[in-house]
């Protein structure tokens, strides 16, 4: 396998930069650099050269044996000064030994996952923890990248394969009085692994807006106070506020941290007939974003109704409470009234939402464990069966055991590597 190289901390001018080497070759590149080889995993100084002999920068150097580092293969670690002349004086020089090349973007981790060091599902959770922007995206991505799917997989995978063998026992001493009645077992071990992976399957759809963003759209009639209300919201001036209704025709998209939750307000374009072509297809925007939203914000004047039914969680305030009031509680972005109350409302409402996520979080995870439901359902209806469809049964317990194992990459994911890869930088 090449030795690869590349730069792992971000891109630009830093008080430490880090260059990471990967390879059966990374220690002779050490050699080469530094003039010898630090003490494996024990940090040291050293002066970087080139290879003929003019300095670079000092750097703190790690060494890793192979089967200890990241990616299970000898590496090492340059800490420099953070450079944008000194980093690329040093890659250069990396370039100019042998046996060296460039890494492709997430080819450390591709490396760590062929190596056995991670299993697919904690890939996924490391591209999420690098990605995270909020406390729950991060306390989820990191539950991931611990391995706890893969260790939920292993043991539903277990209870699968014993079931499976006992199918198999039955089979093979068809011809035979065998002692003990196995379905009662098999079927309380199918049963088990299809409610754990129901409950899963359900909160799939809570993890999965953990990790890209809850929506809550702000809904209302024109010039109501919505883009005022989410440039209050926002902080700074994200909307374009007039007393002309009708100002806002496209959706405006705010991202927040809300309660440590990722959320994304949408300010949408005032509902209401109109003969103007360009407002109506704002109009028509608005209503289907709405409709997709997480959680909507009803903005509403004293005479006017819901413009379409609210769903039980959907909150609903009287617009412009600064100068008049209504049935339901007053909000007005003007003056900041009730702004605190809404976000703190918001808040409840996500973080309930948010507290019956899995650990499963990408569509990727569901579908496999949506193909395991089905295929152990069906196995269950065949082992009414008895012996005569045993055979059958057992080739489903199978299939849902070829299901759950591509949760952690150990079959039938090919064709998803590369779009999973690609998304990290070259140095990860």
């Amino acid at each position: 396998m090449d030795t690869i190289y590349a730069m792992s901390s971000a891109q630009g001018k830093a008080g430490v930069s880090i260059i990471r080497i990967s390879g059966p070759a990374a220690w002779n590149a050490c050699r080469v650099i530094c003039g010898d080889i630090p003490p494996v995993r024990l940090a040291s100084v050293r002066s970087l050269h080139t290879a003929g002999g003019m300095a670079l920068d000092q750097a703190l150097v790690l060494t890793f044996a192979k089967g200890a580092s990241f990616t299970g293969e000898e590496s090492v670690e340059f800490q420099m000064h953070g450079s944008i002349a000194v980093v690329t004086a040093v890659l250069t020089t990396l370039g100019d030994v042998g046996d060296l090349r460039s890494a492709e973007p997430g080819e450390f981790t591709r490396r760590a996952f062929e190596n056995g060091c991670l299993d697919l599902a904690q890939v996924e959770g490391l591209a999420d923890l690098i990605d995270s922007e909020t406390e729950a995206q991060r306390k989820q991505a990191l539950r991931v990248f611990s391995g706890e799917l893969g260790v939920r997989a292993d043991g539903w995978r277990r209870k699968l394969i014993r079931a499976a063998a006992l199918m198999e026992a039955t089979i093979d001493f068809a011809d035979e009085d065998v002692p003990v009645d196995v379905s009662p077992e098999v079927s309380a071990l199918t049963g088990e692994v299809i409610a754990d992976l129901n409950r899963e399957i359900v909160g799939t759809h809570a993890s999965e807006r953990i990790r890209a963003g809850f929506e809550v759209a702000i809904v209302g009639a024109p010039n109501v106070g919505k883009s005022t209300l989410l440039n209050t919201l926002a902080g700074r001036a994200a909307a374009i506020t007039s007393d002309i209704a009708g100002t806002t025709r496209d959706v405006i998209e705010v991202r927040m941290d809300i309660a440590g939750l990722p959320v994304t307000l949408l300010d949408t374009a005032g509902l209401r007939d109109t003969d103007d072509k360009v407002e109506a297809l704002g109009v028509d925007l608005a209503r289907r974003r709405a409709s997709a939203a997480d959680l909507r914000v009803f903005l509403l004047e004293p005479d006017n109704g819901l413009p379409f039914p609210a769903e039980p969680d959907d909150i609903v305030l009287t617009a412009k409470g600064d100068v008049q009031s209504g049935e339901f509680p007053s909000i007005s972005g003007h003056t900041g009234q009730g702004v605190d109350e809404l976000i703190g409302r918001i808040s409840q409402l996500l973080s309930t939402r948010a507290s019956n996520a899995g650990i499963a979080t990408r569509a990727r995870h569901r579908e496999a464990m949506v193909r395991g439901v089905a295929a152990l359902g069906t196995a269950v209806e065949l082992l009414k069966g008895g012996d005569d469809t045993a055979d059958l049964a057992a080739e489903e317990l199978r299939s849902a055991v070829r299901a759950l194992d591509s949760l952690v990459g150990r079959v039938d994911i090919e064709n998803v590597l590369d779009e999973i890869f690609v998304s990290f930088c070259i140095g990860k």
